[in-house]
């Protein structure tokens, strides 16, 4: 079996004692892509270093985390991604953040710099990662009127109108490990269908365990817990969320 974890932070300092080998315990427990979603412009290099050390496991999308409300961060990722390195395979993460900012002021400049992501993407056709907490609705509404499908959803945490708007806008939802542990995540899992449905660790958060580190080889987990809510075997659902990966990110 094979699995995809589309989205992930391998370059958070939690793994700076041991990441080679955390890559490596990916790749043999069947994880055959790890998309490294980048959060400020210092991290745009690493990753594509690591992503070409790794050539045909860790692909690299190019975002900023959208809580950081810095101008200069900001304004050298937007003039990065003018000429971008060719190998990048999506934009994102990016997004909006109601949970952590909660100033009006601040929410309209995370909208306005989500507005100016999304053209990016359009511009270089790579699909949009998206951030969205305990901001969902708002989310789906600003993509749907800006009409791009090419829409990764991680994490997801609207409500049930919310999804059905989604996926009658063709976008795709990300389940991570913490599924297990999360109602929330498993009522979303019931409502995708495998069609639209990638797996995603959000390493080094998102743990299936309380208090632990995520590690991308957890998307296995995820996936045996949809293959439990969904009555279909692992398989179905590792080789389903996997052709969805190399499709959406053009990987084959």
């Amino acid at each position: 079996m094979r699995f995809a974890d589309i989205h992930c932070h391998l370059l958070d300092s939690a793994f700076d004692s041991d990441r080679e080998q955390v890559i490596e315990e990916a790749s043999r427990s069947g994880v055959f892509c790890i998309i490294e979603s980048t959060q400020s412009y210092n991290e745009i290099q690493r990753a594509i270093d690591m992503s070409i050390k790794h050539e045909g496991l860790i692909y690299v999308s190019v975002g900023f985390n959208c809580t950081n409300l810095d101008e200069e961060d900001y304004r050298q990722v937007t003039l990065w991604l003018e000429n971008p390195w060719k190998g990048i395979v999506g934009i994102g993460e990016v997004g909006l953040d109601y949970y952590w900012v909660r100033d009006e002021e601040k929410r309209a400049l995370m909208a306005k710099r989500f507005r100016e992501f999304f053209e990016i993407a359009e511009r270089l056709e790579l699909p949009l990662i998206v951030h969205s907490r305990s901001a969902g609705k708002y989310a789906v509404k600003m993509l749907r009127e800006w009409g791009s499908s090419r829409v990764v959803l991680h994490a997801f945490d609207g409500n049930e109108t919310s999804v059905r708007q989604g996926l009658e806008a063709g976008f795709y939802f990300s389940i991570p490990p913490s599924i297990v542990r999360s109602e929330q995540k498993r009522k979303l899992a019931k409502l995708i269908p495998l069609e639209r449905m990638l797996l995603e660790s959000d390493s080094p958060v998102l743990s299936p365990y309380p208090a632990q580190r995520n590690v991308p080889q957890n998307v296995r987990i995820a996936a045996a817990e949809v293959a439990l809510i969904k009555s279909c075997t692992l398989e179905e659902v590792a080789e389903i969320t996997s052709s969805n990966a190399e499709m959406l990110f053009k990987l084959i």
